[in-house]
C-alpha cells in the first residue's frame, strides 16, 4: 500500500506515504500538531499557503479550511507523527491552569526545528514498534508535555488552544466567496458558518438563488479557467487546488461548462 497509518493511541499516529501525491481537504475537529520526519507538506488556505519540509513541526488549528498535499521527497517517503489535541484533553489540561486568554484569529503555527518539540515527538517513535496497546496514562503525559512545550514556545498559543467556542453564525457571502475552493461536505460548511445543514441550504438559496452544489461547481470552474488562462498553469497543477477530486472529473465538468476541455484551452492559448 502507498499509504499506511499506525496508531499507538486514538490521538497519536505515524503516517507513511510512498506514492506520488496524497491530497486531503481539511477542517479538523481537533487541533493537529505534526512533526514531519521526511517528505514535504503543502497547506493551501484561502489567503495564504505554507510549505513544510523535513524537520518541521506545525500546528493546524481546528475548523481551519485548508487543502493539504503530502508528497515524498529526496527519495524518502512522506513520514510524519501527528498528535490530535482534542477539546476534551485541552479542557482537562486548562482546568488545572490559570491561563489569561486574549482574542486571536486562529492560524497555522510553525515551529521549525525546535529541539523541545522534536525531542517530544522523537520519544514517541519507538512506541510505534510495540505490538501491545500504548498505555493511556503515558499517552496523556506525552500530549500534556507537547501542550506545555507549545505554551513555553509561544505565549499567545493559549488564545487558540483554550478557546472552546463553537462557530457563530457569520456572513454567508463573505465566507463562501473566500472558501468555495475547499471540497468540504455541505454539513461542514454549515457548521463553520454557524448553521444547521437545513438552515445553511435555505440561507444559501435565498442569497445566491442557487443550490450550493451548482454554485460551488461554477465558482471552482471559473477559478480553474482563470488559473489556466492568466497564470499559465497546467490542468494537473490546478484541479486539486480548485476543489476537484481527480483530473478526469475536473476535465469532464470543465468541458460541460465551457464547451472545450482544459487541454483544448491550452492549445488554443498556445497557438494564439
Amino acid at each position: 500500500m502507498d499509504y499506511q497509518v499506525h496508531y499507538i493511541n486514538p490521538d497519536i499516529k505515524l503516517s507513511n506515504y510512498t506514492g506520488k501525491l496524497f491530497k486531503t481537504e481539511a477542517a479538523f475537529n481537533d487541533h493537529l500538531l505534526v512533526w514531519l520526519i521526511s517528505g514535504e507538506t503543502k497547506i493551501i488556505q484561502a489567503d495564504e499557503s505554507f510549505v513544510f519540509g523535513a524537520g518541521s513541526t506545525f500546528l493546524i488549528p481546528r475548523n481551519q479550511l485548508a487543502t493539504i498535499i503530502n508528497v515524498p521527497k529526496d527519495g524518502l517517503p512522506h513520514k510524519a507523527v501527528a498528535m490530535h489535541l482534542s477539546t476534551k484533553r485541552l479542557r482537562e489540561f486548562y482546568d488545572r491552569e490559570n491561563a489569561k486568554l486574549k482574542t486571536a484569529t486562529p492560524k497555522i503555527f510553525s515551529f521549525h526545528n525546535h529541539p523541545l518539540l522534536e525531542s517530544c515527538f522523537a520519544s514517541l517513535v519507538p512506541y510505534f514498534e510495540m505490538q501491545e496497546n500504548f498505555p493511556e496514562n503515558i499517552a496523556s503525559l506525552k500530549i500534556n508535555e507537547a501542550i506545555s512545550i507549545l505554551r513555553t514556545i509561544d505565549k499567545n498559543i493559549d488564545s487558540v488552544l483554550a478557546n472552546f467556542e463553537e462557530p457563530d453564525k457569520i456572513d454567508l457571502i463573505t465566507f463562501m466567496e473566500k472558501n468555495f475552493m475547499f471540497n468540504m461536505p455541505l454539513e461542514k460548511f454549515g457548521y463553520l458558518t454557524g448553521r444547521s445543514l437545513t438552515t445553511f441550504k435555505r440561507d444559501f438559496h435565498k442569497i445566491f438563488n442557487s443550490t450550493p452544489q451548482r454554485w460551488l461547481t461554477r465558482k471552482r470552474l471559473e477559478l480553474a479557467h482563470y488559473q489556466l488562462t492568466e497564470k499559465n498553469k497546467k490542468p494537473v497543477e490546478i484541479y486539486y487546488e480548485t476543489g476537484f477530486e481527480n483530473l478526469s472529473h475536473f476535465s469532464f465538468a470543465f468541458k460541460k461548462q465551457f464547451g472545450y476541455s482544459p487541454t483544448q484551452l491550452q492549445r488554443i492559448k498556445t497557438n494564439s
